[in-house]
């Protein structure tokens, strides 16, 4: 136990201290930590890693899947759903039966279900790392929002795929017809627990004395319940916590309090943080010791095979997003579509940022080790082989090379899109006019110093808001800043004095630099370039 104990936090350290490297030297995150994950387990006396293949999917989807859900925005989801469900669906189902047949013909002795349960694994594509690589370019925000979507429903759609084809690996059958029948009913299961736990949780946090730190914890807890929930009664848990995180989220600003959503944001950074920093270094610590237990196959023809099943995922799926393109130019002289010619720059990017990771990794690890008879699984160690050089390559080559395909084909933003600064300022002159408006008509009569104040105040920033260019306005705002951080700092100053005298409790000096660290990190983020 205290092996474990002192393994995992130093893990946790290593992960802490190898993203402040790859932030130092302008490296993405993931791909950092794989690396260093790789050069870890290559010095001499390192222990050997072994995750609990049961505690994969228990441990790390349920919450990374949740938080996903809960900051999907909504307004895209709904805006991209047609091209959102063909990837997440249509996509990862053709890529596992490609995956499927190429790898059963390939292969010697591996059957259907093996090819089914290796396409389930590396089809979904892994946001965060896209994401991570996509925050150092300038990229539209119409492939994030893609991406987005797609990744919280394929995850979904590909873990099903998955769970069909392991129950055909343990049973020794495998029926085609029934695994989509059953692909359906599964999801649309899960997709039902998933809502009614929500709406349980719903209920709690409306109807009932919760308190703040009561309704974090809660949070915490609803992934969970979902996700066991939806497996007691043969569901697709992962459909239960997307859906169930979707709910929630919608209904965010009802169950929750300011306090919790500023403190909530908080605790699940650092847990989202954690959990896929663990995974992606895993990624590195693990394939060594795959290589080693590879048996029956020579390096070489484990890396032929990866190779060659890499390079189909990779086809497959720029040949669906251009294939999805060109459908919707066609289909949008017939339907309202979200976007009636979307090119070919687009979908390119889109399918050049189909790297794989936390999903495949934690799918790939949750093999059993032997099959209901207790014979060893079949092939596991070479389904591992290539989950990983998969993900190795997706994320490396592709990875580092994303940038320069978006450069390389020019894509930007449609034309006649309000940039985030524009939509920023856009939203708080909004909210200030209806403060305005609200406080003429239902205060008109009243007269207070501190309500001429308070319409002062916002008059003025309204004004500041409204300024004739948004460069006067970023400017006068990055000075302002400066001004109140040093005010904040001559408080802080004030409060270390006033601890050394007896006449105040330490109870209210914590509230009052809690007041602090609040206007701290509104005035953190002004409207940005």
């Amino acid at each position: 136990m205290h092996e474990s104990l002192l393994l995992s936090l130093a893990l946790l350290l290593a992960v802490t201290l190898f993203v402040m490297l790859g932030q130092r030297l302008r490296i993405s995150t993931p791909i950092f930590l794989v690396i260093s994950g790789l050069v870890l387990s290559l010095i001499p006396g390192i222990p050997q890693i072994s995750v609990d293949p049961e505690l994969i999917f228990l441990l790390f989807l349920p919450p990374l899947l949740y938080e996903a859900a809960w900051y999907m925005p909504w307004k895209e989801l709904w805006r991209w759903r047609r091209i959102i469900l063909v990837m997440a669906f249509g996509l990862v189902l053709f890529t596992a039966t490609a995956v499927a047949y190429v790898s059963s013909m390939l292969i010697p002795g591996f059957t259907l279900a093996l090819g089914f349960l290796l396409g389930g694994i590396i089809s979904p594509p892994d946001a965060v790392a896209a994401e991570s690589v996509l925050q150092s370019v300038s990229a539209p925000k119409r492939v994030m929002s893609l991406l987005r979507g797609e990744s919280l429903i394929n995850d979904a759609s590909s873990l099903v795929v998955f769970r069909f084809a392991l129950a055909a690996v343990l049973s020794g059958t495998f029926t085609f017809h029934k695994a989509a029948v059953g692909f359906v009913s599964v999801t649309l299961l899960g997709v039902g627990v998933g809502l009614v736990v929500a709406g349980i949780f719903y209920l709690i946090h409306r109807f009932l004395p919760t308190t703040t730190r009561i309704s974090i914890l809660l949070t915490f807890i609803a992934p969970y319940m979902m996700y066991l929930g939806a497996e007691e009664v043969g569901g697709s848990g992962v459909m239960a916590v997307v859906s169930g995180g979707l709910f929630l989220s919608y209904h965010n600003n009802e169950i929750l309090n300011h306090t919790a959503r500023l403190q909530g944001s908080g605790m699940w950074a650092t847990i989202v943080f954690a959990l896929n920093g663990l995974v992606f270094i895993l990624i590195g610590l693990e394939l060594p010791v795959i290589i080693r237990a590879l048996g029956e196959y020579s390096p070489a023809e484990a890396v032929y095979y990866a190779l060659v099943i890499t390079g189909l995922l990779i086809i497959v799926r720029m040949v669906v997003a251009l294939g999805a393109s060109a459908f919707t130019h066609f289909i949008g002289r017939y339907i309202t579509v979200a976007e009636r010619n979307p090119g070919w720059r687009g979908p390119i990017v889109l399918g050049w940022a189909g790297m794989r990771g936390v999903v495949s990794l934690a799918s790939a690890l949750s093999i059993p080790l032997t099959l209901s008879d207790g014979s060893p699984f079949p092939h596991r160690n070479l389904i591992l082989f290539i989950t990983f050089v998969v993900i190795l390559i997706t994320l490396v080559v592709q990875g580092l090379t994303l940038p320069m395909v978006i450069r390389m084909v020019g894509y930007k933003e449609a034309d006649g899109s309000l940039s985030d600064k524009e939509q920023e300022v856009a939203v708080r002159t909004r909210l200030l006019t209806a403060v305005l408006n609200h406080l003429d008509t239902k205060y008109a009569g009243e007269t207070s110093e501190l309500l001429n104040n308070l319409r002062t105040k916002i008059t003025n920033e309204l004004r500041l808001v409204q300024s004739p260019t948004l460069a006067d306005l970023h400017a006068q705002q990055l000075q302002h800043a400066a001004i109140l951080s040093d005010i904040s700092q001559v408080k802080r100053q004030e409060l270390r004095r006033l601890r050394d005298e007896e006449d105040f409790d330490d109870e209210v000096l914590r509230k009052a630099e809690a007041r602090i660290d609040l206007t701290e990190e509104v005035n953190d983020h002004p409207i940005r370039d």
